[in-house]
């Protein structure tokens, strides 16, 4: 199971969400409630801006592996906002059974 900085220990029982692409992370959000999607909302997005502040000190390409797991927690928060913010359901509305796909995943 992936850990995270010290600093972060309050997002521990999250780590679930320390997902390494962006499919992982679409099929995480998809098979959530929207209970599990605002709850893991609801800790994380406090923790925003100190966890971009604490990576910023870091060169991307040399993050450890606790620091690569805050950062793809932040990536799943991003994925998990747009239900909790606009749509009140995990799918894109009126979307039917369209999918997304990466070609390019972000940095890590």
């Amino acid at each position: 199971m992936p850990s995270l900085p010290s600093e972060f220990a309050e997002l521990e029982p999250f780590v679930e969400w320390s997902l390494a692409t962006e499919r992982e992370r679409y099929a995480k959000r998809l098979s959530s409630t929207m209970d599990e999607l605002q709850t893991f909302y609801d800790a994380a997005f406090p923790h925003l801006e100190g966890a971009l502040t604490y990576l910023d000190q870091f060169d991307i390409n040399a993050l450890s592996d606790e620091s690569k797991n805050l950062l793809n927690l932040l990536y799943s928060l991003v994925n998990a906002s747009f239900p909790v913010e606009v749509w009140r359901q995990p799918r894109v509305p009126d979307s039917g059974a369209a999918s997304m796909d990466v070609i390019v995943e972000p940095a890590v």
